[in-house]
């Protein structure tokens, strides 16, 4: 069955970084759109950044451009989200998710086929 499992989560003090990885298994990972979203408490869960099934493309939300980097390893099966420059404002859990097709660049909740367990970002001033 479908799993996407990340890791790399936890605390880290404002300006620092952090690498999240989501490994995904039972499926064909290399053919479809991927991405990145984040969910405060009380708020919905918003695309932080979404990447093509070959890496060579991807678009993130203003608030993290400069600073969060989407990437994938198709081989490895992994999905990458670089964050640089972290702010208190950037704590959320982050989800791993797995983009219906034909759907890529749609940051729509609705537009996802798998999401990930999430992982717990806190950026702490």
């Amino acid at each position: 069955q479908v799993a996407l499992v990340e890791s790399g989560g936890g605390s880290v003090q404002t300006g620092g970084s952090l690498r999240l990885s989501c490994t995904a298994s039972g499926y064909d990972f290399s053919d479809v759109c991927m991405a990145w979203f984040r969910q405060v408490p009380g708020k919905e869960r918003e695309a932080v950044a979404i990447i093509n099934p070959n890496g060579d493309n991807a678009h993130s939300v203003d608030s993290v451009k400069g600073r969060f980097a989407i990437s994938r390893d198709n081989a490895k099966k992994i999905l990458y989200l670089q964050m640089n420059s972290l702010k208190p404002e950037d704590t959320a859990t982050f989800y791993c998710a797995s983009k219906k097709s034909g759907y890529c660049w749609s940051r729509a909740v609705a537009t996802v086929a798998y999401w990930g367990q999430g992982t717990r970002v806190t950026v702490f001033s």
